[in-house]
């Protein structure tokens, strides 16, 4: 049986990712004008253990993909290249829909697949990441 589409959810989801690119946008600018830097205090987890936790490099990810460096930002931490081609694609469709004036229904239809697949990317990379540390000794962070 197919799923209909939750226009409702979809159109909380469009709006946000319009508030998330403005706030985006506004951090680039503080950080050109301002000189601002993000200085994170370390991960505790990989402090006391000397492993990796789900999200370690989940902020360099982020940093290195607003520079427009993908590759960085894909070795530091996967799901954040993945989340980014997901939320363009969500947000070009659904653009696209909407100007067209609904005649194209092209808008990527929302389902929890995309998260099931996140949560399977980051849980890939942080046992990846572990291991290579724990058989080799390589840092991957």
């Amino acid at each position: 049986m197919k799923r209909k589409r939750d226009e409702i959810l979809e159109k909380n989801l469009y709006e946000a990712g319009w508030i998330l690119l403005a706030a985006v946008l506004l951090f680039r600018l503080a950080a050109e004008f301002f000189s601002v830097k993000l200085n994170l205090p370390p991960c505790v987890i990989h402090w006391f253990t000397g492993y990796y936790c789900p999200g370690c490099g989940g902020t360099r990810a982020c940093m290195e993909l607003l520079q427009g460096h993908v590759a960085k930002a894909f070795l530091a931490h996967p799901v954040v290249v993945y989340g980014a081609g997901v939320y363009l694609w969500f947000m070009i469709s659904h653009t696209a829909e909407k100007l067209s004036g609904g005649k194209w229904r092209i808008g990527m239809k929302y389902t929890d697949g995309y998260l099931y697949a996140a949560a399977g990317i980051i849980a890939a990379q942080w046992i990846l990441k572990n291991v290579v540390k724990a058989v080799w000794g390589i840092g991957l962070a």
